[in-house]
């Protein structure tokens, strides 16, 4: 078995590859792609399977971008992520809908196929080499004896994951003085501001802490986290109206309400790196230099 597993959350790219699907936009020297920096620092760390959580009608093109080219130099696995794909007695309730359940049933369709510690990634977002590193020493800790599970969350500073080109969505997090995670706030439509950050409340401009730590779901979880994830889903499931096609079952809401219910314990691992990603298509410019900037100053090969 593996050490430890990266799983990318790569369900909600598009289905038209190469012209504006942000994912796989090159942003290296070479043609990169911003999922391949997050592998090779993952492996760098010390991860030896890549498991990608795709749509299975986007497997020969992803494939053939990525999937194949990473297949040489590590363990590599598929999860379809399918709207269908959910219990039985649900699957005729929401028969219409064509919207992504959200991240939580992204990560239970990986249970057939992850047996070890894993890390969760977005496909679409840079983190940096320290995130990895302080992640995967976590997974290797052995979890200490308590009757609440134990995950970890990679936390970011807020000031360094905004865009320039527009708002982003972000868990900002309350972490308590021992780094336990005590409340996440899911937070859509964070922008910057002259003064430092703020979002737009029913009409009023609400200042956000620059320091607050925020989540980019980087999440550190044990096997046993499916069979959470499948109970909880099914209780989702059933407490949605059929007529809500966009509702999502989303990691930060899950765990939120976990440890609400004071089920789980989460280790808060700090991160000084900076975040970058395509958030909008404006965004790209400003990645390809920073990537050029990583490049030259050594952090990653030229190719």
């Amino acid at each position: 078995m593996s050490k430890a597993a990266l799983v990318v959350m790569a369900a909600g790219i598009g289905s038209r590859f190469g012209g504006g699907i942000k994912q796989l936009e090159p942003v290296g020297p070479n043609g990169e792609i911003i999922m391949d920096y997050s592998i090779y620092d993952a492996m760098e760390a010390g991860f030896d399977k890549v498991v990608f959580v795709i749509r299975k009608d986007l497997e020969k093109d992803f494939k053939e971008i990525i999937g194949n080219r990473i297949a040489k130099k590590v363990q590599v696995e598929y999860a379809f992520q399918e709207v269908g794909d959910i219990p039985e007695p649900y699957k005729t309730t929401f028969a219409k809908r064509t919207k992504p359940w959200g991240t939580g049933q992204a990560i239970l369709c990986c249970r057939d196929v992850v047996q070890e510690p894993f890390l969760v990634i977005n496909a679409d977002d840079y983190y940096g080499k320290e995130a990895y590193q302080v992640a995967f020493a976590e997974l290797e800790r052995a979890s200490k004896a308590t009757d609440k599970m134990q995950i970890s969350m990679v936390g970011f500073v807020l000031a360094n994951t905004l865009s320039e080109n527009g708002g982003v969505t972000r868990g900002i997090c309350q972490v308590d003085e021992n780094g336990m995670l005590s409340k996440i706030v899911e937070t859509s439509g964070i922008i910057k501001t002259a003064d430092g950050a703020a979002v737009e409340k029913d009409g009023e401009v609400v200042p956000v802490d620059l320091n607050s730590p925020v989540s980019m779901n980087m999440w550190g979880l044990k096997p046993d986290f499916f069979e959470v994830l499948e109970k909880g889903f099914t209780e989702f499931l059933s407490s949605l109206e059929p007529e809500d096609l966009k509702g999502e079952y989303l990691l930060p809401t899950i765990i939120g309400g976990l440890l609400s219910e004071q089920k789980i314990e989460v280790k808060v691992l700090k991160s000084r790196d900076k975040w970058f990603g395509v958030t909008y298509k404006e965004d790209k410019e400003s990645v390809v230099k920073e990537v050029r900037a990583l490049v030259d100053a050594g952090m990653y090969p030229e190719k």
